[in-house]
């Protein structure tokens, strides 16, 4: 099912690029509004698309106003926006509520809310809180949105395995926190497929929440080896004790550029992986990409020869 106009709020993010990408190569939008608070910075999405496919919106999901515009003559509308620190209601909470409110106002075809797997309005993280209550408020103003729950989301442009690979290289000891907690990575391509179905199927999407996470689960530590091995490191890699990452979270992680927070604390106490008897990706028919098959493609980059490490040539 074809919708002429997609309105993708947080469009220009790493997430949001992949959704305009798959909607316009598969045909399911006619043309896409990428709606953030500034929209030049989404300009280098113009050349995914045709004259005119690619439209641009000033929207601070903060104000209704501006939603309302971002969303006037969409047929379908994606909320991507949302935040890891600073002010998580006004943006997981009314922000969510804004854009549902507006799409339903505004009679769209589907709503496609995009939270994360832990969403619980009783979780102890005031991250997962916001996107539980944010959950909620979509479900009040528009009933019939799909909503999907990703766990970590990895990528060419991510900062997730990005982020450890280059603490790899920075690091001959490299400290591991809660190195048993798991995950289960997704590939951005195949959450940004999940999402362009949606917006297509509201008749079978529509109404449900969904866990969207990859192939395999991965420890925290079995991570960590995983990028060292693919990047060419070997650090030595360091277990810290609960308690005395629980005191740091504590003492710094208020502070600007902290290397944990007390609420990334909370988050990392319990796994972040597809509830059991939870539809996912195959609800959508996508076989999920392992993270194996893609990422040392990227994280060639941080080889100490970058992408010609490893490479034999006749040159002396």
């Amino acid at each position: 099912m074809k919708t002429s106009v997609v309105t993708v709020f947080g469009g220009g993010g790493f997430i949001g690029r992949y959704v305009v990408q798959d909607l316009l190569d598969s045909g399911r939008g006619d043309r896409v509004r990428i709606a953030q608070r500034d929209p030049k910075s989404a300009w280098f999405l113009r050349p995914m698309g045709g004259l005119g496919q690619t439209q641009f919106a000033a929207a601070d999901i903060r104000r209704p106003d501006s939603v309302a515009r971002a969303v006037e003559g969409a047929d379908a509308v994606v909320n991507l926006v949302g935040v890891l620190a600073g002010d998580f209601d006004a943006f997981h909470v009314a922000g969510a509520r804004n854009v549902a409110e507006a799409a339903a106002k505004a009679g769209v075809r589907s709503l496609v809310h995009v939270s994360a797997i832990g969403a619980d309005p009783a979780s102890a993280s005031r991250y997962g809180r916001s996107k539980g209550e944010g959950e909620a408020a979509v479900r009040a103003a528009f009933p019939g949105a799909t909503i999907l729950r990703p766990s970590i989301v990895f990528g060419r442009e991510d900062g997730f395995t990005n982020r450890f690979a280059q603490l790899i290289r920075m690091l001959p000891v490299v400290p591991v926190v809660r190195g048993a907690t798991r995950f289960q990575p997704v590939f951005v391509a195949d959450l940004a497929r999940a999402i362009a179905e949606s917006v297509a199927r509201p008749d079978l999407h529509g109404g449900r929440t969904y866990d969207i996470g990859g192939p395999e689960t991965v420890s925290m530590a079995e991570l960590m080896r995983n990028l060292a091995e693919w990047t060419g490191r070997s650090p030595l890699f360091i277990d810290l004790p609960d308690a005395a990452t629980a005191a740091l979270a504590r003492l710094v992680g208020w502070a600007p550029g902290a290397p944990i927070t007390w609420d990334q604390w909370l988050m990392l106490q319990t796994d972040n992986v597809v509830a059991p008897g939870v539809a996912g990706l195959e609800a959508f028919g996508i076989q999920p990409t392992p993270l194996a098959a893609v990422a040392p493609s990227w994280l060639v980059q941080y080889r100490r020869q970058g992408r010609f490490d490893g490479v034999k040539t006749d040159r002396p």
